[in-house]
């Protein structure tokens, strides 16, 4: 489709035409127009005050082989050069997990960066769409400059990026070529380093060895970010990590950029560098216009190498990347109407290899310039990075007007569509279609467009109503602060409002589909529908980049109503993030407090409790609480000096509700013990076992991290009462764990991590621990080590000859599934009787026993959000197990209730194990 555009027709075609210029031709073309351009892009600035080079600054080039600069030498460089340039501003944006400081570069025109608030304001203002009409678009994108983000680091064991980003940085703060001159003054570029803590972990741990031969950092002690590591870059809709949530500040409550570049290693083999774009497939939610842009941005850095003669660039097929899940940096920006760019690169500072792949040494559409085998330099990943920067800017700073205007255009098509009645086509409704049309479906009558696709009840709501009044309301508000960290507005209502026939009270929450980041809104809301994307019709599905269904609204159990209608209700919005509304004490009486078991944050008041010494209780059945019938699982806190401030606090900033009691209720009760837990994790850490760690911290259970060589030492209940393996803990082989380095090659401080988990002597160990009276709590995967303590659990996915079915048979890949759950047992206090769970290959089980089943799949499994094929092989599965070994508990979790710390809902599971299991040992 062709839009007009400042004037000036520009088309797809138009636009691709215009990225085949060579470098030579478009500096060719500069010189011959100069005398019709502005002074700051023609003439060239006066010669500024020096420059401190990358070699000044660190004694060698960036680049050079075996080198690597850490994050406290860039900080301070960073610090040099905006003391030296009048191009660059540095702007602290927060603290990072382990207390650094973190930053952006803003680089530009002195004249630009002396107007930065105005050129903020017009992008903000662009992107939200909200009171700009076209004709003030227009004006304000030929006013605006288009704003770039460049980052680098966030895998920082990646480290291409973040010192390709030091080289870069310098580039544009000296470089004086025509092209560079435009760029300057067409552009806001913000330069990132994003995991500080990582760079400096990583380039310490590599340039410890002063024998550059002995360099490396695969034997890493550590996760490369405090608690999650790779995931930093799972994290972005969720907001959970500090630097997650300070980069989401930037990108869509400050500054807006319309291009977001996040660079990343390695390429797949036999090239240099994967770039968009991307193969499918796409996700449903955002504006096409997105994706039109992603693919000339990518011609253009393509184009860029290829004229430069730089061999070895892939796109689509040349990898898995797929602009689905809005986990990742790039890819939550265009549920924000903004481009997102994620490249691939190979490269690393000791010298490697290019390997002979014989199926890439053909070119085609997807690698259309092949590389020859051949051994490869640091350096030149430095260069070709700097080089796909400046196709990145170039196309930015010749396409600034669009860029500008088109994220309005986004952003007001969104805000159109939440006033109107729309309707997504997703594969659930194709599917419907061609079920409809049955035998005719060469012939499909076209009625059944709108009659199917088009059906009032497939609708997309106008908003949605988060009821003030539902169970955990400060979960729902830890939901909404992630869609405000990520830019969506949120408004609250000032007084009770009636929708369709139902009455909300004042403080319930409003989220309008009728805003800017409308396609991020749903993303969070609906359901995932993945299409089922096999290799061939009938054949095996294609592995997809990641989770296929993760609905965060569904994960986090908010309670929420779907509105298909106009509707209007009295609301403000929402400034900023929110701490829980104060709860309120009902009741007068001084015999102590009953709080219902469902707000997650009861677990932080039991905890504080606990330490503070003060006796907890669990009601085992429904207690009436005044006129309230509160669920099994009831706290109750005897009244006790120390315990009134602890209860009274919880109540003002945790949200919760307490009835004071005139007498102990009465009923079966579960008496509390402050628990010792071990969090089992292995040298070089695992990213399952930090979400849970950090979990564990925001909900202040004391714990200890746990290595195998404390579990071989036995004597387990000395230290502690529960142990939790997280889901990758236990593999399927334990012969097959990670090589991990010799001891006396690593620090003293490290060498207690070293070990694996072995049948011959750890389980041992477990056994005599559980037998004793201890507990172990396994998520996921980590099942496995309940069937090798002997406990009666049979893989219901696991054939007579001890193999997994097909994946043509069963196949999901991460998903939402809905289980039944028996919320009247301990374990599952405080859960809906329906729960939402994450499953990520992991399985249902069989059980020997009476009583032991929590949580089970119904016998018609439902699939909440994405894929699944054959999930039918868990009709009528156990999800999670209680059962007794000895004088303890082996609890399986068999879902991933963690799920990088977005599955609040099913984390109450977690909670009640760790309380639960000390509290009833010895009992059997």
């Amino acid at each position: 489709m062709t839009r007009s555009i400042a004037g000036l027709s520009v088309g797809l075609t138009t636009g691709l035409a215009l990225l085949a210029l060579s470098s030579t031709s478009v500096l060719a073309l500069e010189a011959a127009v100069a005398p019709n351009v502005s002074a700051a892009t023609a003439i060239a600035a006066p010669p500024a005050a020096h420059i401190t080079t990358p070699r000044e600054a660190f004694g060698f080039d960036i680049g050079a082989d075996y080198q690597l600069v850490n994050y406290t030498q860039w900080e301070a460089y960073l610090k040099t050069l905006a003391s030296q340039s009048d191009r660059m501003k540095l702007v602290e944006i927060g603290k990072t997990s382990e207390g650094r400081t973190q930053y952006i570069a803003i680089v530009s025109t002195p004249e630009n960066l002396a107007h930065l608030d105005r050129y903020r304001e017009i992008a903000r203002r662009l992107a939200k769409a909200e009171g700009v009409s076209e004709a003030e678009a227009h004006a304000m994108a030929a006013e605006g400059k288009a704003v770039v983000w460049i980052d680098g680091g966030l895998h920082a064991t990646e480290t291409v990026p973040p010192q390709a980003l030091i080289a870069t940085v310098y580039e544009w703060l000296t470089a004086q070529d025509p092209e560079a001159l435009r760029v300057l003054n067409d552009t806001v570029i913000l330069f990132a380093p994003l995991n500080p803590d990582g760079m400096e972990l990583v380039s310490n741990w590599y340039m410890r060895n002063t024998d550059p031969l002995k360099r490396e950092f695969n034997s890493l002690p550590v996760l490369y970010q405090k608690y999650v590591g790779h995931d930093n870059n799972r994290d972005y809709y969720l907001s959970a990590m500090a630097e997650t949530t300070n980069v989401n500040r930037q990108f869509f409550r400050e500054w807006f950029p319309q291009i977001i570049y996040n660079h990343h290693q390695t390429a797949p083999a036999g090239t240099v560098v994967f770039m968009p774009p991307f193969r499918d497939p796409f996700n449903y939610n955002y504006d096409p216009l997105v994706m039109g842009t992603l693919s000339e941005v990518g011609a253009a850095m393509h184009s860029r190498l290829i004229e430069e003669g730089n061999p070895g660039s892939t796109m689509r097929s040349g990898a898995n990347y797929s602009t689905w899940n809005n986990g990742m940096e790039r890819s939550i920006t265009y549920f924000h109407n903004a481009v997102g760019l994620l490249t691939e690169i190979t490269g690393h500072p000791t010298p490697s290899q290019i390997g002979l792949i014989p199926d890439n040494q053909l070119p085609r559409n997807d690698l259309p310039m092949p590389i020859a085998p051949q051994p490869w330099h640091f350096a030149q990943s430095i260069e070709y990075s700097q080089s796909i920067n400046r196709a990145v800017l170039n196309y930015a700073s010749r396409n600034k007007d669009r860029l500008l205007f088109n994220i309005w255009r986004m952003g007001q098509n969104a805000i159109d569509k939440g006033n109107t009645d729309t309707w997504r086509i997703t594969p659930t409704g194709v599917e419907a279609l061609e079920a409809a049309a049955g035998e005719n479906a060469r012939r499909i009558d076209p009625a059944l467009y709108d009659r199917i696709l088009h059906a009032p009840e497939r609708r997309d709501p106008r908003g949605y109503v988060i009821p003030a009044d539902q169970a955990d309301l400060p979960t729902a508000v830890a939901f909404l602060n992630s869609l405000i960290k990520t830019g969506v507005d949120v408004d609250r209502a000032t007084r009770a409002f009636t929708v369709e026939g139902k009455t909300y009270p004042a403080g319930s929450y409003v989220v309008r589909t009728a805003q800017a980041y409308r396609p991020h809104v749903l993303d969070m809301f609906e359901p995932q529908d993945h299409p089922h994307d096999l290799q061939y019709p009938g054949g095996p599905p294609k592995l997809p980049y990641d989770a296929t269904g993760y609905t965060l609204a569904l994960q986090m159990g908010v309670k929420f109503d779907r509105i298909l209608d106009g509707f209007q209700a009295p609301t403000e919005r929402v400034s900023d993030v929110m701490a829980p509304p104060p709860g309120k004490i009902e009741g007068s009486g001084r015999a102590g407090w009953l709080i219902d078991h469902a707000p997650v944050n009861g677990y932080i008041l039991s905890n504080r409790l606990l330490k503070a010494g003060v006796p907890v209780f669990w009601q085992e059945g429904e207690t009436r609480a005044g006129r309230a019938t509160l669920a099994p699982g009831a706290l109750w806190i005897p009244a006790d000096d120390k315990a009134r401030p602890i209860v009274e606090a919880a109540v003002r900033d945790l949200g919760l509700n307490a009835y004071a009691a005139a007498r102990a209720p009465g009923g079966e009760k579960i008496a509390l013990k402050p628990v010792r837990i071990g969090l089992v994790d292995r040298y070089g850490g695992s990213m399952a076992s930090g979400w849970t760690r950090w979990l564990l911290e925001q909900y202040e259970y004391p714990f200890q991290i746990v290595y195998p060589q404390r579990l071989d030492a036995g004597d387990l209940a000395k230290d502690f009462d529960v142990l939790v393996f997280a889901s990758d803990m236990i593999p399927a082989d334990l012969s097959d764990q990670r090589d991990q380095p010799a001891p006396d090659s690593i620090p003293a401080e490290y060498r207690s991590w070293l070990g694996t988990i072995s049948a011959d002597k750890t389980y041992p160990q477990i056994d005599a621990f559980v037998r004793g009276g201890g507990s172990v709590v396994t998520i996921g995967s980590s099942h496995r080590l309940a069937a090798a303590l002997g406990a009666p659990v049979q893989d219901v996915l696991l054939g007579a000859d001890g193999k997994p079915p097909a994946s043509t048979d069963f196949f999901i890949p991460g998903a939402l599934l809905r289980t039944e759950v028996d919320n009247r047992r301990p374990l599952a206090f405080g859960v809906t009787d329906r729960l939402d769970v994450f499953f990520n290959r992991n399985t249902g089980f069989r059980h020997a026993g009476e009583g032991a089943s929590i949580v089970r799949y119904p016998e018609q499994v439902a699939v909440s959000s994405g894929w699944a094929i054959g999930p039918q092989k868990l009709s009528g599965a156990d999800a999670v197990l209680d059962l007794p070994h000895g004088q303890g508990r082996v609890i399986v979790l068999g879902p991933d209730v963690v799920n990088r710390a977005q599955a609040r809902a099913s984390t109450r599971l977690l909670f009640n194990a760790l309380f639960y299991g000390p509290a009833v040992s010895h009992e059997q």
